[in-house]
C-alpha cells in the first residue's frame, strides 16, 4: 500500500512543479483548430462514403439487370 502512496505522491509532485501547462488562450486556440479539423475530416470523410456508397448501388443496379 506504501508503494501505491508514494506513486500517487511522486505523480502529484510531477504534474504540480514540472509540467508546463499552456496558458488558458493558447489552450482556447489549439482546441478551435482541433474542432475545425475535425469537422473538415468528418465532412471528407462522409462525401467518400457517400460516393461509395452510390458507386456501389449502381453497380448492384447494373448487375441486376
Amino acid at each position: 500500500m506504501a508503494g501505491i502512496v508514494n506513486y500517487i505522491s511522486e505523480s502529484y509532485n510531477e504534474l504540480r512543479n514540472h509540467v508546463t501547462w499552456t496558458t488558458w488562450p493558447e489552450a482556447q486556440r489549439l482546441t478551435i483548430i482541433v474542432a475545425v479539423f475535425s469537422i473538415i475530416f468528418s465532412l471528407a470523410i462522409w462525401g467518400v462514403d457517400t460516393v461509395f456508397s452510390s458507386i456501389i448501388e449502381q453497380y448492384f443496379e447494373w448487375i441486376k439487370s
